[in-house]
């Protein structure tokens, strides 16, 4: 009897044990997260399988195009949410509305409020127990542990009296002609994050996500380093307009910076990576030298890369510390020295090694004050390398999103090695400015198996460029400094390297040659995998996206005439988001898209064919003819296609919503 109970007890404390652990629990398999930094740790910890619907703000991570929209994190669909019948629900406080639809259901309703680092770690236990993945949950902890523990030992060394004044700008308003800024509140885990970076925040006596400070409490603080999200730049360049807030030392020095928002705005699988590149841009000198490092600058392990190419003796990407912050590179030595030409370098002779330096964030600032000659030195050196016999390119695109691509016809090859990033810097020839020189975004090395003559070599890069331009349009990137109006060809820091090759000689890689046909085709196909693996974006990417990257945000449309619309989830552009969840909506806008390019160009002229369809398409979303068009956006606030498009959905969303409340 004894034995029994004991038995007994053992079976039951290891049933416990077993399920403390998340074993013998059935894993969610159908999740919508409609937080942001949830989305990121189910993908970092390889339990993103089971997401099927998340916000489309989310959907700029790759893999996430499989996945259902859900409408924005502001005002999520719920019908949408519904038709997806969740059995696990991620939510944020905003999302109010969320909780009254589906407390009853048989979804399980999990919020999530993220006010610390310490909650951010606790999420993603909660994540591993749950998915069954508590050794990449403990991983994951431990890289963001791992970088700020960096950061603090690095900023250890800065004395009290050289620490900086740092504030961080999340938006503006104005009350009876009183300009306020708006920065996070004392109990904002945005403080946290310009603590951990050495910084000294602003105290305002007010909590909250985003509080004002009037212009006699910013004149007092006096920041010496002023930083917010790329959608408020506009508002801190509006800062050196202003009467007094032009008065303190970040505005009159140009210390000012910009982050992506989904780092700046909010705790992440990336905090420990945003708080490193705070920390650089506020102590970028005091990081650039040598002697304040605390890692030594070595290569801690390396993967190899199979090319199969006669010539190449080895092909690896190597991972390094420089500067204290991770570094990748990619390394191809040949066996043989053989001739070059780099966008980057020109002409070169008696290479052995070519390659791709990835810089990380953090490293950006580094390098500008050091140099492409001092940080192509300090590359080398920790590669062990040569400048005599060495040609690499320098990139802020990841070495692990690295796109191979291989074209083939009867004994002729041709290899390309493409890094690519289009976020931030992507622009038009002939249409931005050009302000200043920085190595390398988009990158792309060429390696034949066929011996190229130096003609060859010159009019490969004419082939790789004008393939790479075709990718870009094909996916209509836009110009990141004028995107209403411009697709991208480029991102304005673009190098290519073509490898000379050896075995059956080869002048011409043209457009009607063999090889120039090659060369475009993996250059095409490379930069597409690259972009995708880099910045999320493949041709199928949805409306709202699309929408963002001309820089329109639907919440932010300045619609007026909503004197009927009281209810505050009841407005213009709560409405127009849900019909542009449906595909003959987002279809019709996709088309506005190409219609707007081509008027913008010049190749269309006559929008009088454009207008009937705008004013069909209202009628059909009002159910009835409508028989004045109303003026509902403020004028030429957009360009004249997607100002009449968006003017068409809401006087139709204006007539409906008219008809159903009489």
């Amino acid at each position: 009897t004894i034995m029994k109970k004991i038995a007994i007890t053992l079976i039951i404390l290891v049933f416990f044990v077993f399920s403390q652990l998340g074993y013998g629990k059935e894993t969610p398999s159908r999740v919508v997260s409609l937080v942001p930094e949830i989305t990121e740790i189910l993908f970092a910890i390889g339990a993103d399988d089971s997401l099927k619907g998340i916000p489309y703000q989310s959907m700029h991570h790759h893999g996430t195009e499989h996945i259902s929209n859900v409408g924005s994190v502001f005002s999520p669909s719920l019908k949408a949410i519904a038709s997806l019948k969740p059995d696990l629900l991620f939510f944020s406080p905003i999302q109010t509305n969320v909780r009254e639809r589906f407390k009853d259901s048989n979804c399980k309703l999990t919020l999530i409020d993220t006010r610390s680092i310490q909650d951010l770690y606790g999420h993603i236990n909660l994540l591993g127990k749950n998915f069954q993945k508590p050794e990449e949950a403990e991983n994951l902890k431990n890289k963001i542990r791992s970088q700020l523990e960096i950061i603090q030992r690095k900023v250890e060394v800065i004395p009290d009296a050289k620490r900086k004044r740092v504030i961080h700008v999340v938006g503006q308003e104005n009350i009876m002609g009183q300009t306020r800024m708006m920065v996070p509140g004392d109990d904002s885990f945005q403080k946290e994050l310009i603590v951990a970076a050495g910084g000294i925040p602003a105290q305002t006596g007010r909590n909250g996500n985003a509080v004002p400070i009037t212009r006699e409490e910013w004149i007092a603080f006096n920041p010496q380093i002023i930083y917010a999200c790329g959608k408020d730049r506009k508002i801190v360049e509006s800062l050196r307009r202003l009467s007094g807030w032009n008065e303190v030392d970040a505005v009159k020095k140009g210390n000012t910076f910009y982050f992506p928002c989904n780092l700046a705005n909010q705790l992440s699988t990336e905090t420990g990576l945003f708080v490193s590149w705070l920390s650089a841009t506020v102590y970028g000198e005091a990081f650039s030298r040598k002697p304040n490092q605390i890692l030594p600058e070595k290569i801690f392990r390396s993967r190899e890369l199979q090319l199969n190419l006669d010539y190449v003796k080895d092909a690896r990407i190597a991972y390094g510390w420089i500067h204290d912050f991770e570094n990748k590179t990619l390394i191809i030595r040949f066996k043989e020295p053989l001739n070059i030409v780099s966008t980057l370098e020109g002409e070169r002779t008696g290479i052995m090694t070519v390659g791709n330096h990835f810089s990380p964030p953090p490293c950006w600032g580094l390098s500008h004050k050091t140099g492409l000659k001092g940080e192509r030195d300090r590359v080398y050196g920790v590669l062990g390398i040569s400048e005599k016999t060495s040609a690499f390119l320098f990139t802020g695109a990841d070495m692990d999103n690295l796109a191979i691509k291989k074209e083939r016809f009867r004994r002729m090859e041709v290899r390309a090695l493409v890094t690519a990033g289009v976020s931030g810097n992507a622009m038009r020839a002939s249409r931005d400015t050009g302000n200043f020189y920085e190595p390398g975004t988009i990158n792309i090395l060429l390696l034949p198996n066929m011996q190229l003559s130096a003609r060859a070599m010159t009019r490969a890069i004419i082939s790789a460029a004008e393939a790479k331009t075709a990718a870009l349009q094909d996916l209509d990137v836009r110009s990141s400094y004028t995107p209403l109006v411009n697709q991208a060809t480029g991102t304005g820091t673009d190098n290519i390297l073509v490898v000379q090759g050896t075995g059956t000689p080869i002048d011409n890689a043209g457009g009607h040659s063999k090889l120039g046909e090659l060369i475009a085709k993996a250059v095409y196909a490379g930069v597409k995998e690259a972009v995708y693996k880099q910045n999320g974006l493949t041709e199928k990417r949805n409306v709202f996206r699309r929408l963002m990257e001309r820089g329109i945000r639907i919440r932010e449309l300045g619609f007026t005439n909503q004197g009927y619309l009281n209810d505050k989830d009841d407005n213009i552009q709560a409405s127009l988001q849900e019909l542009l969840m449906e595909p003959v909506y987002s279809s019709f806008m996709e088309a506005t898209f190409a219609i707007c390019d081509d008027y913008e160009k010049g190749l269309i002229t006559d929008l009088n064919a454009h207008e009937a369809n705008c004013r069909s398409m209202a009628e059909k979303i009002a159910g009835t003819k409508i028989d004045e068009m109303k003026d509902l956006l403020p004028v030429d606030t957009l360009p004249p296609v997607l100002q009449m498009t968006l003017n068409a959905m809401a006087n139709g969303i204006l007539k409906n919503c008219s008809d159903r409340k009489k």
